[in-house]
């Protein structure tokens, strides 16, 4: 299983293995989920709530998203497609 860090900055998959972004998970991996909203890491705060598996989050991400891009997603709206957010079980990954 991935870390929280890990997951939120992983940018793909190579079959059973995650790639994960090195430097943004060191940078910015501690930050909270509204943190990383309030700093416009939309992508790596969804991931962060997805994680966690909170409503809340999930919620708070969806309203600063759609501030911030003027967009109108609701609560029922998922933005794992949008993001390319989905839970992976990986064996392993590489930091690059």
């Amino acid at each position: 299983m991935l870390s929280r860090e890990h997951f939120i900055f992983t940018i793909g998959y190579d079959g059973p293995v995650a790639v994960v972004d090195s430097q943004g998970a060191r940078r910015y991996g501690t930050l909270s989920t509204v943190d990383l909203a309030k700093r416009g890491l939309f992508r790596a705060a969804w991931a962060s709530a997805v994680f966690s598996g909170s409503a809340e989050e999930k919620a708070l991400v969806i309203e600063a998203y759609n501030k911030a891009a003027g967009a109108s997603y609701g609560a029922e709206d998922s933005l794992d497609r949008l993001f390319g957010i989905f839970p992976v079980t990986v064996k392993r990954l590489i930091l690059l």
